[in-house]
């Protein structure tokens, strides 16, 4: 892909890959560029979300971001705290993490997942205005929907690897499936 054609996705939205009643909607900070280039979550190479997936032991094998959609058929899916597409997160303001949390809490509310988990907690922080916040199950509840902060997992937050994070991903997996329900 050419800067030019990343550079065209810019501000550019990306569907969710969602449905209702999931035991587990993730949500990353926004859609980067090659995120909206391809249409496809967390496609950026150096991403870890789909490796940290697998390791965790939420899919059955290592998926590519093209096959975001069978996700659905682990009760799994994918949304975003802001919608619009930007090379960096820091291009965002506390504005929109804000209108992103309030249009977020919308749809969890009428998708009713069991775990809402916010990949990135300075976004969910933002977005929900809880400054305290830290990695793991929050007290707030949207519904009878529970939420886990998770690290974020871009190749820029080096100082988790990709064993930690498995390892985080991994303790949601395991409150997600703790009820014995599919």
């Amino acid at each position: 892909m050419t800067p030019a054609e990343l550079e065209a996705a810019r501000d550019r939205l990306v569907p969710d890959v969602a449905a209702a009643g999931l035991r587990v909607l993730f949500c990353g900070i926004n859609p980067g560029l090659m995120t909206a280039a391809t249409g496809h979550h967390f496609a950026r190479p150096g991403n870890r979300f789909w490796p940290v997936l697998h390791a965790s032991g939420f899919t059955p094998r290592l998926l590519k971001p093209s096959e975001q959609h069978e996700l659905l058929s682990y009760g799994l899916g994918i949304t975003n705290v802001v919608a619009r597409a930007s090379a960096r997160a820091d291009e965002l303001s506390d504005e929109e993490y804000r209108e992103g949390g309030r249009i977020l809490q919308e749809k969890v509310t009428r998708l009713r997942p069991r775990w809402l988990a916010v990949a990135g907690v300075t976004a969910y922080r933002v977005a929900f205005g809880d400054k305290r916040a830290a990695i793991g199950p929050q007290e707030r509840t949207i519904g009878a929907t529970r939420i886990w902060a998770l690290p974020n997992p871009s190749g820029l937050n080096a100082h988790w690897t990709l064993a930690t994070m498995a390892e985080e991903f991994g303790r949601l997996r395991a409150a997600a499936y703790a009820d014995g329900a599919d």
